[in-house]
């Protein structure tokens, strides 16, 4: 089977996992899977397994200090994180490190804007327990989260964090300006959509959008991204109120 192409420069997401068969998942499909496959952007699963210890290829054991579950050993994933780092940049702002945890800051789109401006990343995606805080110091760690909530490893959570990174390469998305008027682009979510057909179950378009006024619509569209963020997200809107303004 022929390795893909890559495009010379491209931004690389590198994973270490316990399960390197969940990649590229959903990465796969649509357009960050043409991405994938036009060499836009590459991605490296790296078994944690690999590096585990003795004949069975241990990679966790019990918590110091007694408890429930188990926590994944520093020196096996040092080992694996010794790879996926080798020949990134080690300045952080071109390649964030980072481990998948929910004590982490929470993952946002100013994230993924930062981390497609970078070379590349690397992900820990945890299991059990979590990490030897011993290795997250080491390696001066990141420690992201994708919400306020617990799962049983990180794979998912990569995944979701690269494809909102993905999204935002140059060529990725047919339109670039999509990305400019999604929720979240402008400090606001975003605003409602509709096609045809005009009427649908006797709901019909606002009028304005038919109205071939651009001003109009696009004055109805803020106003619209406006009103639902204050009404969902108080803490955006807040933030949005308390924004300078241009003069």
């Amino acid at each position: 089977m022929e390795e893909p192409r890559v495009v010379k420069g491209a931004w690389r997401a590198r994973v270490v996992t316990l399960f390197p068969e969940a990649f590229p998942g959903t990465l796969g499909l649509s357009l960050t899977g043409k991405a994938l496959d036009q060499g836009l952007w590459a991605l490296d699963a790296i078994p944690l397994r690999d590096f585990g210890i003795g004949r069975h290829r241990n990679v966790d054991d019990t918590p110091a200090g007694g408890g429930a579950g188990m926590v994944l050993r520093a020196d096996v994933v040092a080992a694996a994180l010794e790879v996926a780092c080798h020949g990134a940049p080690p300045d952080r702002a071109r390649w964030p490190v980072v481990y998948l945890s929910p004590r982490g800051a929470r993952f946002d789109q100013a994230t993924a804007r930062a981390w497609a401006a970078a070379d590349g990343v690397t992900l820990v995606c945890g299991r059990f327990e979590g990490v030897d805080q011993r290795v997250l110091d080491r390696f001066a760690i990141q420690e992201v989260s994708l919400g306020d909530f617990v799962m049983t490893g990180g794979e998912i959570a990569a995944q979701a964090m690269i494809d909102a990174t993905v999204r935002l390469l140059p060529g990725v998305l047919g339109n670039a300006a999509s990305t400019e008027e999604e929720s979240f682009s402008g400090g606001l979510l975003e605003h409602p959509h509709y096609t045809r057909p005009p009427v649908w179950e006797g709901r019909e378009i606002p009028p304005v959008l038919l109205s071939g006024n651009h001003a109009e619509v696009a004055r109805w569209r803020q106003a619209e991204a406006e009103r639902i963020t204050a009404e969902r997200r108080p803490d955006l809107w807040a933030a949005w109120q308390a924004r300078p303004r241009k003069p």
